[in-house]
């Protein structure tokens, strides 16, 4: 009787680990792993640290992932998101100041660091959790996706540039005071930095490193913002104003007034309109060139409470109400809303997987 009871028992925890096996297991996935193999919308959360993961052919949520360091600990207000893919390989890069940016793009506190999550964007699994010596804005791939490039919003403003496999430190490159988001000519080949601070946007060879130009534009810009036309669309917060600037002269053609504090710029080349998110107002404005970078409002729509980023596919717009805690998806031929996308709290930056 003992040994029938013992054979039992044995039977019965190795039942337990071929279902324990099983449920770690799907495809020869972990749990925590994800299948993303379908196109996608990765939206940061900033308050509840999570991305959420929308289905594209769905406008559905379908996934969502949790940020967590490699302790298990929470990783605190994600900011912007970027992806690049390389072949079949499809990597998410996450800048994270650690604080709260959905009231302004100031500075924090003096000693605090920020971050870079690198992940896989399939898989959902964390392949790089970077500290770095400043509070950052975001973290960007290179075009060619071999680095992966984030201010230092100091008053000393600097540019970190890492290898994208190993994660060390390739270069450090000077720029203006408090430097806000880094970001790339829609050719590659210029690198601007929005330095907060110093009203100004700094050019950079990306291939050499070197400092080409620094333009000067409107009160606090935070983000230049590329487009297929030869142009970076900068949004200056405390100018209430856009800055456009030549990509090929490196010089500012016009200063767009908007009368309300910018939060995103995205050109639609579709379109060939100028989208600008009012925060404030929880509402998009979209202009059009009358002819000599001669900007002109066009029309507006409301999208929901502290309207954010703006992100284009086909023709649908994609825009994060950091207030509303939603996605709003827009038609953007007629301008309207198709449906409101409940997500996270706080969402703010948002990038495609196709």
């Amino acid at each position: 009787m003992k040994n029938l009871k013992s054979n039992v028992f044995l039977l019965a925890v190795i039942s337990m680990a071929v279902y324990v096996s099983a449920c770690k297991k799907k495809n020869d996935m972990p749990m925590n792993e994800k299948n993303i193999d379908y196109p996608a919308a990765y939206v940061i959360n900033g308050e509840s640290s999570t991305i959420s993961v929308i289905k594209l052919s769905s406008n559905t949520v379908t996934d969502s992932i949790d940020l967590m360091n490699s302790a298990g600990s929470m990783i605190m207000w994600p900011h912007h998101i970027y992806h690049h893919q390389s072949g079949q390989n499809h990597h998410l890069a996450i800048g994270v100041p650690g604080m709260d940016l959905s009231a302004g793009h100031t500075g924090g506190m003096p000693g605090m660091k920020g971050m870079v999550v690198v992940m896989d964007a399939v898989t959902g699994v964390l392949k790089k959790n970077l500290e770095v010596p400043v509070m950052n804005h975001n973290a960007v791939f290179s075009p060619d996706g071999s680095e992966i490039w984030t201010s230092q919003m100091d008053m000393s403003g600097k540019v970190l540039v890492y290898d994208a496999t190993t994660y060390t430190l390739k270069n450090t490159i000077n720029v203006g005071d408090e430097p806000a988001e880094v970001t790339f000519s829609a050719d590659g080949t210029k690198a601007y930095v929005c330095n907060g601070m110093s009203n100004s946007v700094t050019v950079i060879n990306p291939s050499t490193k070197v400092v080409i130009a620094t333009v000067n534009v409107d009160m606090n810009p935070v983000g230049a913002w590329p487009s297929s036309i030869g142009k970076m669309f900068i949004d200056n917060e405390d100018g209430q104003s856009i800055s456009v600037i030549d990509v090929a002269s490196n010089t500012n053609l016009a200063t767009i007034m908007l009368g309300f504090k910018p939060g995103f710029a995205a050109y639609n080349s579709t379109a060939n309109e100028l989208w600008v998110s009012d925060a404030t107002n929880g509402k998009v404005a979209y202009y059009i060139d009358m002819g000599g970078n001669s900007w002109m409002k066009h029309g507006e729509f409301a999208t929901g409470a502290d309207a954010h980023a703006i992100a284009f596919n086909g023709n649908y717009a994609y825009v994060t109400n950091q207030g509303a805690n939603t996605v709003s998806v827009i038609n953007v031929s007629t301008h309207t809303k198709v449906k409101d996308i409940p997500v996270g709290k706080k969402p703010n930056g948002i990038v495609f997987k196709l």
